[in-house]
């Protein structure tokens, strides 16, 4: 019986600072001393922001040393990454941009504002990066472009091609960064756009923190640091007046824009123009996905005279889309029927601290004890295999010499301290309950003004 193939459908990267020089235009250059002032200050609340977490539970999550031996550092060293990859049996693994450690290069919703033509810069100077350090190992690493201002479509037409001809998997959704007048994702301004990463196999992502404005979180940093200092407090002090603020799980991490980019495909006509598209929802959790879409498939109901999509949503999602479910809960495994068993794949997140890193094993051995064999391996890797499209025979290959047997992962025997199941509770919301229906009112008032939209401008 082969071993279980781990393809994670989430994983970070981050292009050191020392080289930044060495990959964005020189035309650029003159923006650099904001960006590295920038990094410098985004450190300042970070670091602590994730010692306060992981540094206390050290001598519990981190019996092997792995985090302590730096093995973050597999963020821009691609041997880091693929012996922490071997160690927790990953066969593949989705790599996208950000990591707190250094500060992406003026292109993510956490950096500061900066101008059109810098924030596109600052993508193709990442693809150009992390095309060289990883890009020499396609069938473990799967690259993921970002995806800048789309002001140029041109350009962004052409960026596009650049990545599909250096092997990248996918991309992020246009609308990553909330741009003024840019149009919803329904409008066929951005028809050329999915037509080419349909025909070249490039799935669309939507990935958490997306459609938010560049600089809010910035913003909200500088004030911070600034009431802090101006108080006389420490780093503690500068932490928790970040937590109750903008990191305080009801503001910048309790956005739907995400959801609104999904619906905006489904029921826009999108699929329909551009059927073999392919859309992934990562780090946005899936406990929701059941409710929404049954609203969503009652407004098609209503409205599917005056709709361009022939489809309800529900079908969308089983055919054309897949959630890439970072640091996957309970609860979601218990609700993977109604998710769809078929249309989810765990991320371990890596190497962020409230991903699975490094307690990946003992994370999926609690998750999975007693789940029948056919969804795990489905979850795990094989739908992941499927929606992008991989050699199967390649992961299969190489969970031969690294991944799990089925009987170890699933046998309910593991030996796992409860303190540790309970760290992962603190640190991902591993035992957090589903939210259901519980934010269909939200849902509601995002949606109304895009039936109206959409449904009025049909002839």
């Amino acid at each position: 019986m082969r071993n279980v193939s781990i393809v994670s459908a989430d994983g970070h990267a981050v292009m050191p600072s020392e080289v930044w020089p060495d990959y964005l235009e020189r035309r650029y250059h003159d923006y650099l001393p904001a960006l590295r002032a920038e990094n410098e200050l985004n450190r300042r609340v970070f670091f602590p922001m994730n010692d306060m977490l992981l540094v206390p539970a050290l001598d519990l999550f981190d019996t092997d040393g792995a985090y302590r031996r730096d093995g973050w550092r597999g963020a821009w060293d691609a041997d880091v990454r693929l012996t922490e990859m071997d160690r927790e049996g990953i066969a593949a693994e989705m790599v996208y941009h950000g990591f707190f450690r250094v500060s992406d290069l003026g292109f993510s919703v956490m950096n500061a504002s900066y101008p059109p033509e810098v924030v596109d810069a600052g993508v193709r100077a990442y693809h150009r990066w992390v095309s060289d350090v990883f890009g020499s190992v396609p069938d473990r690493l799967l690259l993921v472009g970002a995806v800048g201002t789309c002001a140029d479509l041109e350009g962004t037409m052409a960026e596009i091609r650049w990545i599909a001809d250096h092997g990248f998997v996918g991309m992020y959704m246009p609308g990553f960064l909330a741009v003024a007048g840019q149009p919803p994702l329904d409008d066929k301004y951005w028809d050329r756009i999915w037509a080419l990463c349909a025909e070249r196999g490039l799935a669309l992502v939507v990935h958490g923190g997306y459609g938010l404005e560049q600089g809010l979180a910035y913003d909200q940093i500088q004030t911070s640091c600034q009431r802090v200092d101006a108080a006389g407090g420490g780093e503690l002090d500068l932490v928790m007046d970040l937590v109750q603020g903008i990191f305080n799980g009801d503001t910048f991490f309790a956005d739907l824009g995400h959801r609104r980019a999904m619906w905006q495909i489904m029921l826009g006509g999108v699929f329909d123009r551009h059927p073999k598209l392919k859309l992934m929802m990562t780090e946005v959790r899936a406990d929701w996905l059941p409710a929404t879409l049954g609203r969503l498939d009652e407004a098609f109901d209503v409205h599917r005279n005056n709709l361009s999509t022939r489809h309800k949503p529900s079908e969308w999602w089983q055919t054309n889309c897949l959630a890439g479910v970072s640091f996957m809960h309970k609860s979601e495994v218990a609700m993977r029927d109604e998710i769809g068993v078929e249309s989810m794949n765990f991320g371990r997140d890596y190497p962020h601290g409230e991903g699975t890193w490094p307690n990946t094993f003992d994370y999926l051995r609690d998750l999975f004890a007693g789940v029948p064999e056919h969804d795990v391996r489905l979850i795990l890797g094989d739908n992941a295999v499927r929606f992008l499209g991989l050699d199967a025979a390649k992961v299969n290959e190489i969970a031969e010499r690294i991944g799990p047997s089925i009987d170890w992962l699933t046998g309910g025997d593991a030996d796992i301290d409860p303190n540790l199941i309970a760290h992962f509770g603190d640190r991902s919301g591993y035992l957090k309950p589903a939210e259901g229906r519980t934010r269909l009112d939200e849902i509601d008032e995002l949606l109304r003004p895009d039936l109206q939209r959409l449904t009025s401008s049909r002839p």
